[in-house]
């Protein structure tokens, strides 16, 4: 038997396993697919999620296969340099294909102890008050105490289980591939940068060795996304869009995506929860969809695993619902804004110059620019000091520096009097002594995943504070 079992082996479902396995959780990841896929539905990092890969000491095998750019230029496409001084250490987006996103991330969690069972499909569960029953497609059946599900917009997992999913079908559909063109790279850039004044949903982008990556709007919306389009659907499209196939030939790959927007009405039930795109879908635009199940899974991973080892407060499970639906809802308004502002339409148009006129103003860009990258995320903790329930940037420490504490994955009191006390805790919170010039408050309580907990200098309040996340003192 499990503790967990984690059905989707992508991104959220390789954090949360990885996520787990720091708190010594049994856990299985099921992917129905017996080979990792080729095709590059993400392309890169937003900031928040970079800050986590740091956070658990794996950003230098990221960087080590990415490459930097600029943050500007991801609301809607409106081409705006960056704000500048954002509160963060990493204020750029990382370019790195999801494949090769998916791959450090399986290696994490194997690493860590995780065990992996590809070509398995779930065809079924049901529970009881101690456990999950699933049933694969060969009919083997396995048990674990609680089961996720990662398994993406068509998850398996939610419609088990019954959960809705309402929200807007899609209304427009577009191609996306890697092939070969054999037009000259003058002429390519030619014509997408005409085309793309008023059709964003349109480019070109070279590779290397003549191979392009290719988005152009469908001709309609497909039946089922799950067939691939043609190499002749390509031609036709681009030809209708850009007046030339640009001689494409030879693809890696060809898919196809809508702009379905749902959300799940509800991300837990009972010891069944989803995470991920099983639990939201939204337009790519933005760049947000990996970045919102990375961050689901670890808000998610350190909940369940108190829950699985017997130290979780009462309603620290459901908190996770309660923090990250929201910021799901809000990642669907803004990719709805988004597509609107990326319609070719006249009156879409003109609001979209309004937009780009007001993202000269500094507040407006930062407000954007922190949505997109999920810097802006805060939770409701209550009434308290500034950074409650806000992300922790990496700060520089008297010994290095803040996200080196935080691989483990446990609390962490920052504490710069040398006068507070985790005892009771010290299990499940590190307390480190230590100063920085970055930080203008006496201590301050990390939750796992970075966000402020409290802050402040007074030891009564503190205690009142570390039941609330860490549950009851041991010993």
């Amino acid at each position: 038997m499990f503790d967990v079992i984690v059905v989707g082996g992508g991104p959220t479902g390789f954090v949360l396993a990885a996520e787990l396995r720091l708190h010594g959780v049994r856990v299985l990841v099921l992917e129905r697919d017996a080979e990792p896929t080729r095709v590059v539905r993400a392309l890169g990092l937003h900031a928040r999620s970079i800050e986590l890969m740091d956070q658990r000491g794996l950003l230098e095998r990221f960087l080590a296969l990415g490459q930097r750019y600029p943050l500007g230029g991801f609301f809607a496409g409106i081409a705006k340099p960056a704000p500048e001084g954002l509160d963060t250490a990493h204020p750029y987006v990382l370019g790195i294909p999801q494949p090769t996103v998916d791959r450090l991330l399986a290696e994490r969690a194997t690493e860590l102890g995780a065990r992996v069972r590809r070509g398995c499909a779930l065809v079924g569960l049901d529970q009881d008050e101690h456990g999950v029953s699933a049933e694969l497609a060969d009919g083997t059946r396995l048990r674990s105490r609680y089961l996720v599900g990662c398994d993406g917009g068509r998850s398996t997992v939610r419609k088990l289980l019954g959960v809705g999913f309402p929200g807007e079908p899609s209304r427009v559909e577009t191609l996306l591939g890697e092939m070969e063109v054999t037009a000259p790279p003058e002429e390519v850039a030619a014509v997408v940068g005409e085309v793309r004044k008023t059709q964003k949903r349109f480019g070109l982008a070279p590779f290397g060795g003549g191979v392009h990556r290719v988005i152009v709007p469908s001709d309609g919306v497909a039946e089922d996304r799950a067939v691939p389009p043609t190499l002749e659907e390509f031609r036709q499209r681009l030809r209708a869009v850009a007046g030339t196939d640009f001689g494409v030939h030879s693809p890696r790959w060809l898919s196809r995506f809508g702009d379905a927007t749902r959300l799940a009405e509800r991300y837990r039930v009972d010891r069944v929860l989803l995470a991920g795109d099983s639990a939201h879908v939204h337009p790519p635009t933005g760049g947000q969809g990996l970045n919102l199940g990375v961050q689901d899974a670890v808000n998610l991973g350190w909940k369940l695993a108190a829950e699985v080892n017997g130290w979780a407060p009462e309603g620290l499970l459901d908190s996770y619902e309660a923090e990250r639906r929201p910021v799901a809802a809000d990642v669907l308004d803004n990719t709805r804004a988004q597509m609107e502002l990326m319609s070719t339409e006249p009156g879409p148009q003109a609001v979209r110059g309004l937009v780009s006129e007001l993202m000269d103003l500094d507040g407006v860009n930062r407000y954007l620019t922190e949505k997109i990258t999920a810097l802006g995320v805060r939770y409701d903790f209550g009434e308290g000091h500034g950074l409650l329930g806000g992300r922790m940037r990496d700060i520089g420490l008297g010994r290095g520096r803040l996200y080196g504490l935080l691989h483990g994955g446990r609390g962490l009191l920052l504490d710069q009097t040398g006068r507070l006390s985790v005892e009771g805790w010290a299990d499940r919170v590190d307390h480190v002594v230590d100063t920085s010039e970055e930080l203008d408050v006496p201590a301050v309580l990390l939750r796992p995943d970075g966000h402020v907990a409290w802050a402040g200098e007074d030891q009564g309040a503190l205690l009142d504070e570390l039941p609330r996340w860490f549950g009851a003192a041991s010993g």
